[in-house]
């Protein structure tokens, strides 16, 4: 299923999955874009993932050109990235992958990805359309993750030491009422007996 769908002329651009998706930091994230709705078929796609946060202007991360060369664009063309992004051509034309390495804190933030029609008319490239589309990956810190974990192995914790001391309080009841009731049939007992030497008498 895909979701984020946006139609521009008559390309077709979806992105998944989405249109929220959550990692944990560390894990590798993988986000494709689907195209259909070509309008020639003698065409070919550039594809362009770009990057942004709510603090800051959208930037262009990485692109597979018409003739299926990845480039990679401003702080994404340091190695530390290049290490860590992969874009690849699944089926030609119709589905591309990105690939995000051991996701980061920094890689939480909005995908999109956008593409265009394009094909040699009168000897000229010409693009015939262009479409787009757009998920939010949110990142989830270890930290985070460790800290709601003990939360929950401590709520739990509590719920057991509750439900320990109410244990407890019922043995400790329940063992008092049958003191009690001992106690009460001794006591009967006694008298009873006193009571049968007092008519005996």
């Amino acid at each position: 299923m895909v979701y984020g769908q946006e139609i521009c002329g008559a390309l077709n651009v979806t992105v998944s999955p989405g249109p929220v998706v959550d990692y944990l930091e560390g894990e590798n994230a993988t986000l494709l874009c689907h195209i259909s709705q070509k309008r020639r078929k003698d065409s070919l796609l550039a594809v362009r993932w770009f990057f942004t946060r709510p603090d800051s202007q959208e930037a262009l991360m990485i692109k597979i050109t018409k003739l299926r060369v990845v480039q990679y664009y401003g702080n994404f063309s340091h190695s530390t990235y290049r290490q860590r992004l992969r874009l690849l051509e699944e089926r030609p034309g119709a589905l591309y992958r990105l690939s995000i390495l051991t996701v980061r804190p920094a890689d939480q933030g909005h995908y999109v990805c956008k593409v265009q029609e394009i094909s040699k008319h009168r000897n000229k490239w010409t693009a015939w359309s262009n479409g787009s589309s757009e998920m939010e990956m949110r990142v989830i810190s270890l930290k985070a993750s460790e800290d709601s974990s003990f939360d929950k192995k401590k709520a739990t914790w509590a719920f057991f030491e509750d439900l320990y001391v109410y244990a407890v309080l019922v043995c400790c009841v329940g063992i008092l009422s049958v003191l009690l009731f001992t106690l009460t049939i001794i006591w009967q007992s006694v008298f009873s007996k006193r009571k049968s030497r007092g008519k005996n008498r």
